[in-house]
């Protein structure tokens, strides 16, 4: 009978030690004879050269072990706010989580963002309270501030378990009832633990130094005890997602896959069947083996995917992945010190976004520009690195400018008619496009009569209606200040095609895809134009924990940094404070924070919004031919 298997995820706010509980889980499971030092860059899963100089986990690492009979796959994750979004991809393929907290720091600003989202997944999570060897650790204020602070219902897995029925009969009036009537045992608290940490009712916390294996027995006891093994039937349809991709030695692309049920095996076609799955590989017994099949609950590796990118399913879709986390707020241009290697610093960053699907890269022949999207600084920083370190070529970063979106002002319509003088392409395409509520994304809506549409060119209405949206959308991605445009809806109103036997209106060659995809923009533009749009820069959410005495000089900060102020509370030695300010102020916020809290203040920022800017915004560098000029762009097309 095979051996359960458990993904299990460690995560922390950085510098937490997670990195360094991976090490010990690994030695103690005996799959490595000596630990690893992230000081000395020695470690498993920080296998970059970047990582293991600065010390963080900067790309998500699969190792495997076995606990006590179940074999577990661990993914450790970077702990880095900037890295936020490699974090997001492993949620949605993990069957439990270890959340890593510093007993001499406790609860900080990615503690809680962390937390909320295995909660919001349904991820069981147990705590580990690391670190209790250091001078100021204070495991008894982190258990009280993971109630407080975090909101969730913790039990403390190092006492007895008579001791846990307070917290545990909350969920369950029966262990009341049986404690009433004498017939409580340990056993039975046991079992109910599982059921509610599997149910993600409660957190047991363990506590411990995994710098010396203090408390991690205990921890590897219960991540078998009390997590759940991962489910799914081998007979059912391939059902899996990619959570991860890399480059291997040759250059080749090379997937990580979840799967959840099916088996998928080796030349098995994948996708619409342009690629085939030409190896795979899977972990035994702490070491990546060559197989000829994955199956559920399994993490492969997965050569031939080549058109599929992170987050892409594998066959039948299951389980959404995180996907709420913030979008980068800023972008910035990077050039090649040497012109020369701006062809191949296009190639290296679109590789990079491969493995980061959140940047996004924009490339401007005109002007020789390259732009990417950030998180933050220190993400400039492993991006200028890596492209040294791996590609060999050196960069050099222009100031990060805000990402702003466009928003239209009103409805606008536009149309053009098939045959008329100015209309160069075989079809009539007609556009309207209308506000809608802020942050809702853009939606299309397809109101044209079947016998406007040429089937004979798409196989049915369901086929045109999605190429006309995957036009639009394309078109969208540059408005009238070449920002992306967001919070509206797009209705298809008109439609027609030429036909050689067609009404002396609609008379002439048959019409092609090409006529529709091409006309898209000139006719959203117009609509654009007619609608008028508001540039909107992005907004940041912040909240800060910093020391009472640094109260008056970060409330200064923020009034010149034209905060808003939403809300103050004293927490201890403490005071949070919620503010709401630009994605501009919100950078400097963070430079300038660590000056005048003696490096005690933290702050956590996450897009909240968009707000219009004065005037007509920035102008952004179109990456496209501006349909506008009417001339050009027929050129270009």
């Amino acid at each position: 009978m095979s051996r359960p298997i458990l993904n299990l995820g460690i995560l922390a706010h950085v510098d937490a030690g997670k990195t360094t509980l991976t090490e010990r889980l690994l030695y103690a499971a005996g799959v490595i004879g000596r630990i690893g030092s992230v000081d000395a860059g020695t470690t498993q899963t920080d296998s970059l050269d970047l990582e293991r100089r600065r010390g963080i986990t900067i790309r998500s690492a699969v190792v495997a072990l076995e606990i006590e009979g179940v074999a577990v796959n661990l993914i450790d994750t970077p702990g880095h706010p900037d890295f936020i979004a490699e974090v997001d991809r492993v949620l949605g393929v993990l069957d439990g989580a270890v959340l890593v907290v510093s007993a001499v720091e406790g609860v900080q600003p990615q503690t809680r963002v962390l937390m909320r989202a295995l909660r919001r997944l349904g991820v069981p999570t147990l705590v580990f309270i690391n670190k209790i060897d250091r001078r100021g650790a204070d495991p008894d204020r982190v258990r009280a501030d993971l109630t407080r602070r975090l909101g969730v219902a913790v039990v403390d897995a190092g006492t007895p378990p008579g001791e846990w029925l307070d917290v545990l009969s909350t969920h369950d009036d029966g262990l009341v009832s049986a404690y009433v009537r004498g017939e409580m045992s340990d056993d039975r608290l046991r079992a109910a633990l599982a059921g509610q940490t599997r149910a993600g009712l409660v957190h047991p916390v363990f506590t411990g130094s995994a710098a010396n294996g203090t408390g991690v027995a205990e921890l590897m006891s219960g991540i078998a005890a009390l997590l759940p093994a991962a489910s799914g039937d081998p007979n059912a349809p391939v059902a899996g997602r990619i959570f991860k991709v890399e480059r291997g030695a040759a250059g080749e692309k090379v997937a990580y896959l979840r799967m959840f049920e099916g088996r998928l095996h080796l030349r098995d076609r994948l996708g619409d069947g342009r690629d085939k799955a030409t190896a795979i590989s899977v972990f035994e017994h702490g070491t990546w083996v060559r197989r000829d099949a994955v199956g559920p609950g399994e993490i492969g590796k997965l050569w031939g995917a080549g058109s599929f990118q992170v987050g892409d399913p594998i066959g039948r879709p299951v389980r959404a992945v995180g996907g709420n986390f913030a979008r980068p707020m800023m972008e910035a241009v990077v050039d090649a010190r040497d012109p020369a290697r701006r062809p191949a610093l296009l190639v290296a960053l679109q590789q990079l976004a491969e493995q980061d699907p959140l940047i996004a890269v924009r490339s401007d022949d005109t002007y020789h520009e390259i732009t990417v999207s950030l998180y933050g600084e220190v993400q400039k920083e492993v991006i200028e690195s890596t492209l040294a370190d791996a590609y060999g070529i050196e960069v050099v970063f222009r100031e990060a400018t805000p990402l702003c979106v466009e928003r239209p002002l009103r409805t606008g319509y536009a149309v053009e008619i098939l045959n008329a003088p100015d209309n160069p392409f075989r079809a009539t395409i007609g556009l309207r496009i209308e506000p809608a509520a802020p942050d809702s994304g853009v939606r299309f809506v397809s109101d044209v009569d079947h016998r406007s549409i040429p089937l004979y060119a798409f196989r049915n209405r369901d086929e045109f209606t999605a190429s006309m949206e995957t036009y639009v959308r394309q078109a969208l991605e540059e408005g009238l200040r070449a920002w992306p445009v967001h919070d509206c809806v797009i209705t298809l109103a008109d439609c027609n095609y030429s036909s050689p036997d067609g009404s002396p209106a609609t008379r002439g060659p048959l019409s092609t895809p090409a006529d529709f995809r091409k006309l898209t923009p000139l006719v959203l533009m117009a609509a654009l134009e007619a609608a008028g749009t508001a540039v909107c820069e992005p907004l940041a959410q912040v909240s800060l924990d910093v020391p009472v005495e640094s109260l008056g000089p970060v409330l200064s900060l923020l009034s010149r940094l034209e905060a808003t102020v939403e809300g103050q509370r004293v927490r201890g030695t403490e005071v949070v404070i919620d503010a709401e300010l630009t994605a501009t102020h919100s950078q400097e916020l963070h430079r300038r924070l660590p000056g005048i809290t003696s490096g005690e203040g933290t702050v956590e920022a996450v897009l909240s919004g968009y707000r219009a800017v004065r005037g007509t915004g920035p102008q952004r560098r179109r990456l496209t031919p501006d349909p506008r000029n009417r001339e050009a762009y027929l050129a270009a097309v």
